[in-house]
C-alpha cells in the first residue's frame, strides 16, 4: 500500500515530526528513593510552621510601613534596607507555601470536580481498600475458573514497601499519591502494586513504563495503574477535496481498516470525494425549576426575544475569547426550562468552553429571575453522550455531508459489485431496515466503527462516538444509471485538536499526521473542522467498501481471512 500525505499547511525546516523524548523512569531497588522533604534540614511540621510565621508576620509589617508612609505623604518606591528584606521574605515564603500546598490542592479538586457520585473521601477509600478479598472457590463450583496468580513483588525499597502497605491499609488515600510523592510514574507504579496486593490478582500483561504519567495528571485520567496498547493501522490515501490524507485508525477488529482501505481506493480512483461543513456549534443546556409554569414561561420568552440577544452573546462570550453565542433553544416540562445553548469553540470540543459561557448566564440571569432555581448545568437536553433525537435533527459538533461519484468500471473492479446491487441494499439495509428496527441516526451500515477507531487514535472522547456517528448513507445511480452517487449526512461530530487527550504524545502524533495538529493560528476553528471533514470522508469509504462485500457475498469470507487468528492463544498467554 502506498502512503500518501497531504502537504501540511505550515511545514518545518526539515520536515521531522516534532517530539519530546520521554525516558520512562525505574523504580530503584538497591536504594529507598528520594523524597523531597529529604531535602529539608529541619521536620516537615516545623519547616512550614517557620514559612508560615514568616509570611504573615513580613506581611503585617509592610502593611503597617506602607500605611505610614501614606499618612506622611512619603513616596512607596523609597524603601529602607529592612524593607528590602521583608519584601524578599515575603516573596521566598509566598513561593515556599505555593509550591508545597498548591500542587496537592489543585489534584485534590480536579479529582473531586470532574467524577460525578465519586467520593474520594478519606474514610470511605479506607472502606474499600480494607474490604477486598480474595475470591476462594466453593465446592461444587465450576473448577474451571482461572486459578488466582499471585502477584510478583516488585519492590525492594523499603520506603515503597511502606507506602504499599499504607495504601492497602486504608492510611494513605491511593488518588494522593501523585500530590504527595511529587513523581507520577512512581505513584502509578506503588498504586499498581497496591491493587495486586489487595484483589490477589497479577498485571503482569498491563504495561506499565513507556508511558509519562505527568502529561495526564489532572486531565486525562486519574489514579492510572498502566496503559492500554491499542494498535494503529493506516488507511488512505483518502482523496478529499482535493487533498490526500492518510489516516489513522486505533482498533483492535480484523478487516476494518483493510475494507476503509479499499473504499479509499475506490473513492480515489473516481477522482475524490467533497465534503461541505453545514454548522459548527457545540451545545450545552442547563434546566431551571420556578414556583409556577408561567413565571418558566417569562424566563423562555425573554431568551428567545431577538432584543435580548446581544446583552446574552455579551455576558455568554466573556468565558472565552473563542466561545461566540449562537442561539439558545428552550422547551418546557411544566415549571421547569430547559434552555439549549448553542456556540462556536475555535478548534476545541468545547465542552468545557459553552459550561463556562452557560454559567455567566445564569448568573447574570439570577438578578431580573431571582426566583429561578438551577437544578443542574446539564439537563440532558443538550444532549451529551446519549442517542437523542435533537442532536440528529438540530445537529451538535460539526454537521458534515461528504459526497463521492464512483464510476461503473471502479465499482466493478475494486468493489467487485454493481451500481444497481448496491442501490437496492443500502434501501433494503440503511434506509428500510433500520427504520423497522426504529433506529435513531443509525442509517448506515457501521459509521460507529470508523468514528470510534479514529476518535482513539487522535485523542477524542470516545463516548461522544454515540452521537458522533449519527449518519445516513444515502446511495443513487446517477449518469443514466452507469455510476453511483453516495453521501453521508452527519449531524453531530464532536471532535477537536487542542485539549483533553489530543495532547498526548501518540494522539498527537496522529494528528500531525493528517495536518491538523493543535489549534490554527490563522484561523481558529478551522483544524476542528477540517478533522471533521476527514471522520465524515472515512466513514464514506467504509461506509462503500462494507456495502460492496455485503453486495457481493464477500463480508464473511473477509473477516474468516483478516479478523481469525490462527495463533494458539493459551500458549501466548503461558509464555514468560
Amino acid at each position: 500500500m502506498d502512503l500518501h500525505r497531504r502537504p501540511p499547511p505550515q511545514t518545518t525546516t526539515n520536515g521531522a515530526v516534532a517530539t519530546t523524548n520521554h525516558h520512562s523512569r525505574r523504580l530503584k531497588s538497591p536504594s529507598p528513593s528520594p523524597k523531597a522533604s529529604d531535602a529539608l534540614p529541619l521536620p516537615l511540621y516545623l519547616t512550614n510552621t517557620i514559612f508560615f510565621t514568616l509570611f504573615f508576620s513580613v506581611a503585617y509589617y509592610l502593611l503597617h510601613r506602607w500605611r505610614d508612609k501614606i499618612r506622611s505623604s512619603t513616596p512607596l518606591h523609597v524603601v529602607t534596607l529592612s524593607e528590602i528584606a521583608a519584601i524578599v521574605s515575603l516573596i521566598a515564603s509566598f513561593i515556599y507555601l505555593l509550591g508545597f500546598f498548591g500542587i496537592d490542592f489543585v489534584q485534590s479538586f480536579i479529582s473531586r470536580a470532574n467524577h460525578d457520585g465519586w467520593d474520594l473521601d478519606d474514610t470511605i477509600t479506607t472502606n474499600q481498600t480494607t474490604n477486598f478479598s480474595v475470591a476462594s472457590p466453593v465446592a461444587g463450583s465450576d473448577q474451571s475458573l482461572p486459578k488466582l496468580t499471585a502477584p510478583k513483588p516488585s519492590f525492594c525499597s523499603e520506603e515503597d514497601n511502606e507506602i504499599v502497605n499504607s495504601v492497602v491499609e486504608g492510611e494513605i488515600p491511593s488518588y494522593s499519591l501523585e500530590s504527595r510523592l511529587g513523581d507520577c510514574f512512581r505513584a502509578a507504579a506503588i498504586r499498581r502494586e497496591a491493587l495486586q496486593r489487595t484483589s490477589g490478582r497479577s498485571l503482569d500483561g498491563l504495561p506499565l513504563e513507556g508511558f509519562d504519567y505527568e502529561t495526564i495528571l489532572g486531565q486525562c485520567c486519574e489514579m492510572p495503574v498502566g496503559y492500554i496498547q491499542i494498535p494503529v493501522g493506516v488507511a488512505g490515501p483518502l482523496l478529499l477535496d482535493g487533498f490526500e490524507y492518510t489516516v489513522p485508525m486505533a482498533t483492535t477488529e480484523g478487516c476494518l481498516v483493510a475494507s476503509t482501505n479499499r473504499g479509499c481506493k475506490a473513492i480515489y480512483a473516481s477522482g475524490g470525494a467533497e465534503s461541505v461543513v453545514l454548522r459548527d456549534a457545540m451545545s450545552r443546556a442547563p434546566v431551571v425549576r420556578f414556583s409556577t409554569a408561567k413565571r418558566a414561561s417569562q424566563l423562555k420568552f425573554f431568551l428567545e426575544d431577538p432584543l435580548n440577544a446581544d446583552t446574552l452573546a455579551v455576558v455568554f462570550n466573556r468565558s472565552s475569547r473563542f466561545a461566540r453565542l449562537q442561539g439558545i433553544q428552550c422547551a418546557m416540562a411544566g415549571k421547569n426550562l430547559y434552555m439549549r445553548f448553542t456556540c462556536s469553540t475555535g478548534d476545541a470540543m468545547g465542552m468545557n468552553m459553552v459550561s463556562k459561557g452557560v454559567q455567566n448566564v445564569l448568573d447574570f440571569l439570577q438578578n431580573d429571575f431571582p426566583d429561578m432555581d438551577v437544578i443542574g448545568i446539564s439537563g440532558n437536553y443538550c444532549s451529551d453522550k446519549k442517542p437523542a433525537a435533537v442532536n440528529w435533527i438540530e445537529g451538535r459538533g460539526k454537521s458534515v455531508v461528504c459526497e463521492a461519484i464512483i464510476k461503473e468500471e471502479v465499482v466493478k473492479k475494486v468493489l467487485k459489485t454493481s451500481v444497481s446491487a448496491l442501490v437496492e441494499l443500502n434501501m433494503l439495509k440503511n434506509l428500510a431496515g433500520s427504520a423497522i428496527a426504529g433506529t435513531l441516526g443509525g442509517f448506515n451500515a457501521h459509521a460507529s466503527n470508523i468514528v470510534s477507531a479514529i476518535f482513539i487514535a487522535t485523542g477524542q472522547d470516545p463516548a461522544q462516538n454515540v452521537e458522533s456517528s449519527h449518519c445516513i448513507t444515502m446511495m443513487e445511480a446517477v449518469n443514466d444509471g452507469r455510476d453511483l452517487h453516495i453521501s453521508v449526512t452527519m449531524p453531530s461530530i464532536e471532535v477537536g485538536t487542542v485539549g483533553g487527550g489530543t495532547q498526548l504524545a501518540s494522539q498527537s502524533a496522529c494528528l500531525n499526521m493528517l495536518g491538523v495538529k493543535g489549534a490554527s493560528k490563522d484561523s481558529p476553528g478551522s483544524n476542528s473542522r477540517l478533522l471533521a471533514t476527514i471522520v465524515a470522508g472515512s466513514v464514506l469509504a467504509g461506509e462503500l467498501s462494507l456495502m460492496s462485500a455485503i453486495a457481493a457475498g464477500q463480508l464473511v469470507n473477509s473477516h474468516m481471512k483478516y479478523n481469525r487468528s490462527c495463533k494458539d492463544v493459551t500458549k501466548l498467554s503461558s509464555r514468560g
